[in-house]
């Protein structure tokens, strides 16, 4: 993918949401400006327009002017900022974005005689701040309507997509879709939260709240804690992957993330083949051995066969949220 520049607009008065600091708020743990700035983390330069905050990710600051001057002047003073063939414009909002949109705007952007591309919503309407441009044919036309207009400040979008030969990109629901309101973010905190999202959300938060860089075989490590809860005890599961982790930290010491993932890999290979022997035992015994074998399980009582069968209950649930079944 040829380098890319990307411009977040993280200003607004957010009069909807009472003038609370929009790009602040937390969708699943995470900053709105933050999700965005995932979704486009190889960009050359990133400019985010807005009142300066942590971020996940080192970004270039700036203002529009005058402060509160609108989408156009935002845009104006970011793009003074980039250098690359393409620029990539996006609001703050957007807890949705994925790699996927960011890299068919991109595509579609650098097809030959287009100026740009757009995504559509459900609707069909412009998303004009979930767009790449080329920056030549971006800055042409905000110099243009500078001219015309006296100033950027105030004016609408739809003043410079309506001048622009631009693809549209049908990206489906999600990676259009914008907090504005309250009922958009509780929309948006419930959504991730739906089954068949909510782990692989998870996963992400906690990869970008504990600063790793790393591709998890997530399936891989349910299929290992199955088969620790389901052949040894119900304890195993957690502290079988944590120890897994570690393993691999040590190995790939120093490594790059295409290592480390290999390393969590051939631990969690280990460890499972390690927890199928335990099973098998259990089995070879016809089951007389299940409750020794789940005696570190720390029962209150020390019940043996209690911990057994717990073992095998933690086995099928694992079972079932390993495989995606509800």
């Amino acid at each position: 993918m040829t380098a890319y520049d990307v411009i977040v607009l993280a200003g607004g008065a957010a009069k909807r949401l009472g003038g609370a600091d929009k790009p602040g708020l937390r969708v699943g743990g995470r900053a709105l400006l933050d999700r965005v700035l995932s979704a486009c983390a190889d960009a050359a330069v990133t400019v985010v327009v807005g009142g300066r905050r942590a971020t996940i990710r080192p970004v270039v600051w700036t203002r529009e002017v005058p402060e509160g001057g609108g989408p156009l002047a935002a845009l104006g003073a970011g793009l003074r900022l980039t250098t690359a063939e393409r620029v990539l414009v996006l609001s703050a909002d957007l807890p949705f974005l994925g790699r996927g949109t960011v890299d068919a705007l991109l595509t579609a952007a650098g097809e030959p005689g287009r100026e740009g591309a757009l995504c559509t919503d459900p609707d069909g309407r412009d998303q004009p701040l979930v767009a790449a441009y080329r920056a030549e044919s971006l800055r042409r036309e905000l110099a243009l309507i500078a001219t015309e207009h006296g100033s950027l400040a105030g004016l609408p979008l739809r003043l410079l997509t309506a001048e622009l030969d631009l693809a549209r990109i049908d990206a489906g629901p999600d990676a259009s879709f914008d907090c504005d309101t309250w009922d958009d973010i509780a929309a948006a905190r419930a959504r991730i939260r739906e089954h068949g999202a909510v782990l692989d959300e998870w996963i992400t938060s906690v990869k970008n709240e504990l600063g790793i860089d790393l591709d998890v075989d997530t399936a891989l490590l349910l299929d290992l804690a199955r088969d620790a809860a389901h052949g040894v005890a119900r304890p195993a599961a957690p502290l079988t992957t944590f120890l897994v982790g570690y393993a691999a930290a040590r190995a790939s010491a120093g490594a790059g993330p295409d290592e480390a993932a290999a390393a969590v890999a051939e631990a969690a290979r280990k460890a499972t083949d390690l927890a199928l022997r335990w099973e098998a035992e259990v089995e070879a015994s016809g089951g007389e051995t299940a409750g020794a074998g789940s005696s570190g399980s720390g029962t209150a009582d020390g019940t043996a066969g209690g911990a057994g069968r717990d073992a095998g209950g933690a086995g099928r649930d694992a079972g079932r949220e390993g495989t995606g079944t509800p």
